[in-house]
This record gives C-alpha cells, sequence and structure tokens, in this order.
C-alpha cells in the first residue's frame, strides 16, 4: 500500500499542470486552446489523469447514492430538493472532460504505439463511467460527446444504446489485455500491471450490467466461466494517500470529516443501529465514537444546544414502525434519513467515519476527539467491484426463482465483507486491535445471519435479510445499493424520510445544471421520479415500499 501512495503522489505532482492550467469547461464548450493536445503529450500523462478523476467520479456520485438508501445520511425531508442540479455539476465534467476526454486523446497516441494495456484501462473506466452516469441520471450525451468544436451540443442516447456500447467496449479491452504491448503503463493504480485482473473487473462490470439488464443467461454464463471477481486480492478499488496538501492525496470523506474542528457529516442512524443490535463485527470499524454517550438516549440527559431532537417526540410513522429516532446507545451520534436540522457545534463530539473505507481512526473505546491526521491518515479506498458484491449478485439473481437457494451466497458475501474490512484496522498505528471481533465473535456473528435468514416466516423477510446485509456491506459504494433498492424493492424495512410526505422517491437525478444551460439537447427534468430505462418497478408510490 506504501507503493501506491508514493506513485500517487508523485503522480498527481506530474498531472497537476494538467489540472491547473485548464479553465473550468463544460460538456458541449470547445476544448481550452490552453490544454495540452495529444501529440504533445505522453500516453502515461493521460491515463494517470484518467486514473485519478475516475477515481473521484465514482467517490463523489456513490456518495449521494450511499445517502438514498440510507447507508449515509441525507439531510433533506424532500426527495425533490434533496439535490440541486447544480450539485452534479463537478462529477459531470470529471466524467467527461477528465476522465474520458483524456482517455480518448491517449488513444491516439496509444494506438499509434500500440499500448494495448493503456487502451484496455481507459476501456474499462469508460464503460464503468458511461454506465454509471445511465444509472444516475437516465439518457446523457455519449456518441457525439467528444466531437467538439464540430459538434458543440451533443445530443442525448438512450441508456440502452450506451449500456449495449459499454459490453461492446468490454469485450474489446478484454481482447487488449490479452495482447503483446509495447510497454506497460508507467502506474497502474489499480491492478499494478497485472492484466489477468483486469479482464476480471471487465466481467465482473459486465455482471453488473447484465444483472441490471435482467440478463440472467448472460450473467450466468460469466459465473461459469470462473474469469471474474472472486477473492477480495482481485477487487476492484482506488487506494487513496495520506498527504494532506499540495496536493491533498487523501480519502475524500476522510478530508472532510478529519479535521481540527471535527467531524462535517452526520452518520446514519439506520445503519449504525441495525449494526449495533446485531453486534455486527464490521460496525468498529466503520464508525469511530467521539463520545461513549448520546444525548436524548436511554439513561442520558437530553441536551438542545448539541442534539435539539433529544427534546422532541418521534414522528408518529417512527413510533408506528418502531424505528430508532434521534438518539442511540452506547455513543453512536447521528442523525435519521431526512433530518434536515442546523449544524450545531457537535464536530469534537458526533460519530465520525471509520477506518473502513476512508481510514479514519478505529473504534477501541478510547472516545477522544478526532484531528487532521488521527487514524489511518485518509489512506482508504473507494470500492467499485467487490468479490463480497458478486456473491450477493448470485443470491439476488438465485432469490428470483427459488429464495431458499440463496443462502449459501448471503453467508459467503457477509463473510467476505468482515473478511476485508477486518484488515484495516492495521491502517490505524495507534489502535487497540484487542478492543474488537474475535474469530469466535464473527463466526457467531455469520451463524446469526443464516439463522434470521431460515427463521423469516415469509418471502419478503428473506429477501430483506439479504438486503439489509447487501447494504451494510457495501459501505463506500453507493451505487450498487441504490441500483439494487431500484431493482428489487428491498429493503422494505429501510427507516423511512423524518418527513411523513416526502414526494416521490429518487428514480433518477437531475441532470447537472451547467449541461442542461449549455446544451440545448438536455431538457432538465420535471422532478426525480423519472426511472432509467433499466428500472421497470411500478412508479412511485408502489415502489420502493420503505421511501
Amino acid at each position: 500500500m506504501m507503493k501506491k501512495i508514493i506513485k500517487y503522489i508523485a503522480v498527481v505532482f506530474a498531472t497537476g499542470a494538467l489540472f491547473n492550467s485548464c479553465e473550468t469547461t463544460e460538456l458541449g464548450l470547445t476544448e481550452n486552446p490552453n490544454a495540452l493536445i495529444p501529440n504533445q503529450a505522453d500516453p502515461d500523462f493521460y491515463l494517470n489523469a484518467a486514473q485519478q478523476r475516475f477515481a473521484e467520479v465514482v467517490e463523489e456520485l456513490g456518495e449521494d447514492g450511499s445517502e438514498v438508501v440510507r447507508m449515509e445520511q441525507m439531510g433533506t425531508r424532500i426527495y425533490q430538493s434533496a439535490y440541486s442540479p447544480s450539485n452534479f455539476d463537478t462529477a459531470w465534467e470529471r466524467a467527461y472532460q477528465e476522465t474520458i476526454k483524456n482517455i480518448r486523446d491517449m488513444n491516439v497516441l496509444a494506438e499509434e504505439a500500440e499500448l494495448f494495456y493503456h487502451i484496455g484501462m481507459g476501456q474499462l473506466m469508460e464503460a464503468y463511467t458511461m454506465t454509471l452516469l445511465v444509472d444516475y441520471f437516465g439518457d446523457v450525451p455519449y456518441s457525439e460527446a467528444f466531437q467538439a468544436p464540430d459538434i458543440l451540443n451533443p445530443k442525448l442516447d438512450p441508456g440502452a444504446d450506451i449500456y449495449s456500447a459499454s459490453l461492446t467496449l468490454l469485450d474489446e479491452a478484454i481482447a487488449n489485455f490479452g495482447r503483446t504491448s509495447t510497454s506497460d503503463p508507467a502506474i497502474d493504480f489499480y491492478y499494478d500491471g497485472d492484466a489477468t485482473a483486469w479482464i476480471k473487473a471487465c466481467n465482473t462490470l459486465k455482471l453488473r450490467i447484465y444483472l441490471n439488464l435482467g440478463n440472467t443467461a448472460a450473467f450466468n454464463s460469466i459465473i461459469s466461466s470462473g474469469n471474474y471477481i472472486q477473492d477480495a486480492s482481485e477487487d476492484f478499488q482506488f487506494t487513496w494517500g495520506t498527504n494532506a496538501v499540495q496536493p491533498d492525496t487523501r480519502h475524500p470523506g476522510y478530508g472532510q470529516n478529519y479535521t481540527d474542528q471535527g467531524a462535517g457529516d452526520y452518520q446514519s442512524i439506520w445503519l449504525m443501529d441495525i449494526m449495533q443490535n446485531s453486534n455486527d463485527p464490521r460496525i468498529r470499524f466503520y464508525f469511530y465514537r467521539q463520545n461513549a454517550t448520546v444525548p436524548g438516549a436511554p439513561g442520558v440527559a437530553p441536551n438542545e444546544e448539541t442534539i435539539a431532537c433529544s427534546l422532541t417526540t418521534a414522528p408518529a410513522h417512527y413510533i408506528a414502525g418502531g424505528y430508532a429516532y434521534c438518539s442511540l446507545p452506547n455513543g453512536y451520534w447521528g442523525r435519521n434519513h431526512g433530518d434536515d436540522a442546523g449544524g450545531p457545534p457537535d464536530g469534537l463530539l458526533k460519530t465520525a467515519p471509520g477506518v473502513y473505507p476512508d481510514a479514519g481512526q478505529y473504534d477501541d473505546d478510547s472516545f477522544g476527539e478526532i484531528s487532521l491526521g488521527s487514524g489511518g491518515g485518509g489512506a482508504g479506498i473507494t470500492p467499485m467491484l467487490l468479490s463480497s458484491t458478486v456473491d450477493f449478485w448470485r443470491a439476488e439473481v438465485l432469490a428470483n426463482t427459488d429464495i431458499e437457494s440463496a443462502k449459501p451466497f448471503l453467508i459467503s458475501g457477509v463473510q467476505k465483507s468482515i473478511d476485508k474490512v477486518s484488515t484495516f484496522g492495521s491502517l490505524d498505528p495507534n489502535a487497540d486491535l484487542s478492543v474488537g471481533p474475535t474469530a469466535a465473535d464473527i463466526s457467531t456473528f455469520v451463524l446469526l445471519v443464516g439463522t434470521e435468514f431460515d427463521d423469516a416466516e415469509s418471502e419478503e423477510e428473506k429477501w430483506n435479510v439479504i438486503a439489509d446485509q447487501f447494504l451494510i456491506s457495501l459501505k463506500g459504494n453507493g451505487h450498487d445499493g441504490f441500483n439494487f433498492y431500484r431493482r428489487t424493492g428491498y429493503p422494505t424495512d429501510l427507516e423511512p424520510n423524518l418527513e411523513p410526505d416526502p414526494g416521490a422517491f429518487i428514480r433518477s437525478f437531475f441532470y447537472p445544471a451547467s449541461a442542461a444551460s449549455a446544451n440545448q439537447f438536455i431538457v432538465q427534468k420535471p422532478g426525480v421520479a423519472e426511472q432509467v430505462f433499466w428500472d421497470t418497478n411500478p412508479a412511485f408510490p408502489t415502489f420502493p415500499v420503505a421511501n
């Protein structure tokens, strides 16, 4: 990991000129005449920039997906106004101009020099990025998106066409990884020069695409081949560094929360509550408690200044459903879904992100204040395609026809997730790792998940077990959680919005404000209930049940 951190810092310095010399440009506008053109640059220069920006796009959009499905806390009561169009301007620009455009410019040089490994990496990143944009926004520009100045207003391509093109890109990437290149990339942040691992990642992304498409036969064909991510050592992820300034290479979530003023984000009460109640061994890795108690929790006096809701009664629909409200026991200090109260001086009081995946502090019951640089210093990961996720996908496919047959992959997914998360404790050099789950604790938890599944009295309850555990395993990856929820409608026991009538659930997000204003073909959506092409479930309010 240290080698990757050093590489990362070196590359960001090397590529800084590319990011700092270019004025902000929007999709569809002419290229910046001050920017480098392909025949002035080295292929590695473009590839390095694309790798970093790709990770930032995945991380930024993933945070929004996580909030919608309660993996992270969403701080707006009405779904229609939860995410303004301008919220997506940066991710949109990074996706098109700073990821795919760099890849396309690199290809001009890479094709001539027979740098097939470079091209294959770019093709996977392009396919991942474009399908991600479809999943979040629906129809988006693609076929005409990189033809400025000839085309300044690229048309929207149907999401289904982009999915099809992405599958073709992945097949081409697999072929390129099997060819002999004149040289390998100077830096491969993801697999450090392992073409076989990249091929498995390509096939695993195809699994996600086929799952969204409902193409079970194609999904099972890849599974039968065995040529996909099956072990944590093969996981597709980006590893961040610890440098705080010039450049900041830390995990973005760490940078937002590990400051001298304390944490900026609130952790999800739903996620902390379900993990605490089940003695989930991952909880000490996911969350770091700065306090042993929370105002308003059982036996703890309320405090209007730090937690105003500790003096209020839970909404009627929370009481009726038995959902945890406002304050949790044992120091798990967060907020409910939709809590839009102002920010009191609680940065050094509330629960902060833990050592997984942000590389914050491991929770060893020390209950100290976080600070700039504490814990793992931000050298965490952005998970993109994990072996545990594949097992949950396999459970989903089986559950669609025979719910009982899903159990082995539910158990395997949970076990793989725990095994991976447990390795992150070592990132915090000051952590007392003896305070935490033992092998027996982990074994007991996994057995209890299986028992809960067996004892579930209905198919819906069994689906909820699968869904709850899948969402828990996806910490740091909101894409697959958001997709799963729209595909299946589970879990139905998710904590509801604090607002009794929050409006239509988000089925896709508004187009970025910059794109809608700059491109005549992008007409802003009237609302967030518009479903992407593969989301064929009933419209609101029939689905999703939990709203």
